[in-house]
Parts: structure tokens; C-alpha cells; sequence
């Protein structure tokens, strides 16, 4: 997941996605639980599979030289991560929140293998996550700090967000530093444009992980460039 594009399932491939939990596992596709911690790759082992996530968060990230983490992108429900530079994977992946998976080998994106359905499928998932990486560095490149926190609460939001009332309700189990690691910007900046729109009237913070959207109107002005 990058911020400034969804990358939700089309409706064909949520229907897919409800095809493949029905049926029973084949050897090409394995069903997985992982627990909060968890480590499901690491940069630089072999990539056998690709990562189709049913629940929970994944978080991607890269050491840069300098020995500072750089959080990649996270994985959400309908995104699929994981694919690999040549043979081998490009980051580590952990789970933020308990994640339901679906591994599908490799072989299913390269060649199909016997399940040309899944394999345009996997197709289209990485097309959009170069669409959305293109996306995510113009928007690291132009956005103000605020706009780039009210961007990605918006994203989130608009992700996993569930009608409460009159308003929307989503869970944020991704601690400040990993926000501020993917967004470019440090604890204090996240933290800081937190309590701003808490106290603009724009969110809520119902626990430090529950975020409720008063205004989407204003969350969306927040995350727009004046330029």
C-alpha cells in the first residue's frame, strides 16, 4: 500500500480472492496465519512465493546504507506483496497486526501454472504497485509534512475504513515511527499533525491505534498541495 493511490482489489479479484478461500489449498497455493512479529522474508532470500494479504497489516522495509530503516509500503487486506527483484526479494516483511495469507509460488506469475485466472490476476497487482510507487514518490516530493500524514490517514481510511454513525472508523496498528519511516518525516512531525487535526476537529483518536474521522471533507483538503 502507497499512500496516493488505492490500490484496492477490483471487484473481480475480490470475487477471485472469495474463490480461492473456498476452495481447498493446492501445492501452488498455501493458506497462512502470522502473528503480530512475525517475519515472512527478508531481503535478499529467494523468492518462492508472492503474498496475497485476506487480513491484518505487513509491513515492508529496507536498512539504507547508513544503517537508518526506510518503511517500503505496508501490505493491507486485498494488496498482494512480495514481488522479487530477479530471484530474491528486495525487503524484509513483518506483520503489524495479525495477517491472514494466501502464498501463491512464483510460477503462478511467471507462467501461470495451470491457473491463468490467478495469473492475470497477479498481473494486474503488480502493475499497480508500480502505478502506485510512481504515485508515492510524487508525493513525498511535493507534499508538505501535514499533507503527507492527512494523505495517509485518508488512504488508510479509504482502505479499511468502516461507517460509525456519521462518521468512519478505521484501526492504525502501525506505531508513529513506522508512519513517519514511510512518509519521510520524523516521530515528532507525525505526532505533532496528529494533534492538529484532533484538535481542527478533523479525526479523533478514540486509543492510539483507532482513529475516527469526523470531517473527510476537511481530511481531504488537509491532504491536498496548494501548488
Amino acid at each position: 500500500m502507497y499512500v496516493t493511490l488505492s490500490s484496492e482489489s477490483t471487484s473481480a479479484d475480490q470475487a477471485m480472492g472469495a474463490r480461492l478461500l473456498s476452495q481447498p489449498a493446492a501445492s501452488h497455493t498455501q493458506h497462512r496465519t502470522y502473528a503480530t512479529g512475525a517475519n515472512l522474508f527478508h531481503e535478499g532470500d529467494t523468492a518462492n512465493h508472492v503474498y496475497e494479504v485476506k487480513s491484518g497489516v505487513l509491513r515492508l522495509t529496507r536498512v539504507l546504507e547508513n544503517g537508518r530503516r526506510q518503511v517500503i509500503a505496508f501490505g493491507l487486506p486485498g494488496d498482494i506483496i512480495g514481488f522479487p527483484n530477479g530471484d530474491a526479494h528486495h525487503t524484509d516483511c513483518d506483520v503489524v497486526a495479525t495477517a491472514e495469507i494466501i502464498a501463491h509460488r512464483r510460477s503462478k506469475l511467471e507462467t501461470g501454472a495451470g491457473d491463468p485466472e490467478t495469473h492475470q490476476r497477479l498481473l494486474r497487482a503488480a502493475l499497480r504497485e508500480i502505478t502506485a510507487m510512481q504515485d508515492h514518490f510524487m508525493m513525498l516530493a511535493r507534499k508538505s509534512a501535514a499533507e503527507k500524514v492527512a494523505s495517509f490517514l485518508l488512504a488508510i481510511s479509504n482502505r479499511t475504513g468502516a461507517p460509525l454513525g456519521n462518521y468512519t472508523a478505521f484501526s492504525l496498528p502501525m506505531s508513529r515511527a513506522d508512519i513517519a519511516d514511510f512518509l519521510g518525516l520524523t516521530v515528532e512531525t507525525v505526532s505533532r499533525t496528529f494533534s492538529i487535526l484532533r484538535k481542527d476537529g478533523v479525526i479523533s483518536l478514540e486509543t492510539p491505534q483507532t482513529v475516527l474521522v469526523l470531517d473527510t471533507g476537511a481530511l481531504l483538503d488537509a491532504s491536498q498541495s496548494e501548488d
